[in-house]
């Protein structure tokens, strides 16, 4: 059964320019698109939240298929490590901001379009000013906290939104509140403990899976926009590039659930199990923790510290680089099942690659009870230790 409903609603008739008609022919030769159905999509308006690996390909192809008005929302720069999976930037834009580089690149492919940049996070405090200026909104985010601020915004505002999410060669994709369809919360009422959904700088992730999942996001904004065929409300679609095993599993609304009336902190806290003891999460006040700097660390070293170093990263991490003098690895998953291998009679040191993962660590060793000595969390990790102690040390 086809999707009979449209965001764009009433059709418009304008009449296409003879450069649009070129543009847009393969569209037009197509009976469920045609010149009504460009004009949808040219009258359309989509927010994408993020310009990386997920955001490159929608935003490419949104801007391709000639979506009206798009914008583009992230509060990062352009680095080496993003170039394996976010197409839409290049090695010349290393060190730009990701949303003018994609700004740039959606002109150089599309001039027609209206591009919108917000080079800040989405946070609490604004995502309703910004998500209630556009017809749909595409998550391309790495983090729960975002996703549950999308899905309470939209539910709130009436919004659908297409959700894409990947780990490692695994990738996920469903649309949300279309037409009283169910929302994100439905699906994942609680997320899971932030030790279990490492995102792509902590797992890795093969190159080419955003590309799929991000035009496969692409592919449902634009049957929503033009109302035909099966979109992927209440339905999860599964792939694992591996296997090139595809599964979709369905879906409903929670008749149980309150419905969302507004955005609070307290909500999202809820539904990341921040209350969860067991958990090595690191929604604690900071300021309980002792953080040490790299260059605090050398400089207490040449004054005879000897502190027990723990890198708590993966396997495939280490074989990239360790510090000088490491004591013993774990990765930070498995520091509950091994915690007797640390230990307990001298300062320890936790550093990973930028300093989140550690803290964790830190935290749970603290609330063991069992640590009298001094606990330290690298701060930032092996990236500032690049950054102000030894460039060689790669950035990844």
């Amino acid at each position: 059964m086809e999707n009979s409903s449209s965001i764009s609603g009433q059709e418009t008739d304008k009449i296409l320019t003879t450069e649009q008609k070129a543009r847009y022919s393969r569209h037009l030769m197509l009976p469920q698109v045609g010149e009504s159905g460009q004009d949808k999509i040219n009258s359309s308006s989509v927010l994408v939240v993020g310009a990386g690996g997920l955001g490159s390909p929608v935003l490419m192809y949104l801007a391709a298929a000639g979506i009206g008005r798009i914008g583009i929302i992230d509060d990062d720069i352009i680095d080496i490590t993003n170039l394996q999976r976010q197409i839409i930037h290049s090695t010349s834009d290393i060190g730009e901001l990701k949303v003018d580089s994609a700004k740039k690149r959606i002109n150089q492919i599309n001039p027609d379009i209206k591009v919108d940049t917000f080079n800040f996070r989405l946070g609490i405090e604004n995502i309703e000013n910004i998500i209630q200026d556009y017809d749909i909104i595409v998550d391309g985010t790495d983090n729960f906290a975002t996703r549950y601020a999308i899905s309470d915004c939209c539910e709130i505002l009436n919004k659908t939104w297409v959700f894409g999410s990947i780990h490692r060669f695994e990738g996920q994709v469903s649309v949300f509140n279309l037409n009283g369809s169910p929302n994100y919360r439905d699906l994942f009422p609680k997320a899971p403990p932030p030790e279990l959904a490492p995102n792509c700088a902590e797992a890795g992730v093969l190159g080419v899976l955003p590309g799929i999942i991000g035009s496969l996001q692409a592919n449902e904004v634009l049957k929503i926009v033009l109302g035909i065929g099966n979109t992927l409300d209440g339905k999860l679609l599964l792939i694992d590039a591996l296997t090139m095993n595809m599964r979709t599993v369905k879906y409903s609304s929670n008749k149980e659930r309150k419905k969302v009336t507004e955005i609070s902190e307290e909500a999202i806290s809820c539904a990341l199990n921040r209350d969860r003891q067991e958990s090595l999460d690191v929604s604690y006040n900071k300021q309980n923790m002792k953080e040490i700097r790299p260059s605090e660390y050398i400089e207490k070293l040449s004054q005879g510290w000897k502190p027990f170093l723990l890198d708590v990263r993966s396997k495939s991490e280490e074989k990239i680089v360790s510090l000088p003098d490491t004591d013993l690895r774990i990765n930070h998953t498995e520091v509950s099942a091994k915690i007797q291998e640390i230990p307990k009679d001298k300062d320890i040191v936790v550093y990973c690659r930028s300093g989140m993962r550690s803290a964790r660590v830190v935290r749970y060793l603290e609330m063991s009870g069992n640590y009298s000595k001094n606990l330290y969390n690298l701060s930032g990790g092996i990236h500032l230790w690049s950054d102000t102690i030894d460039s060689s040390v790669p950035k990844y």
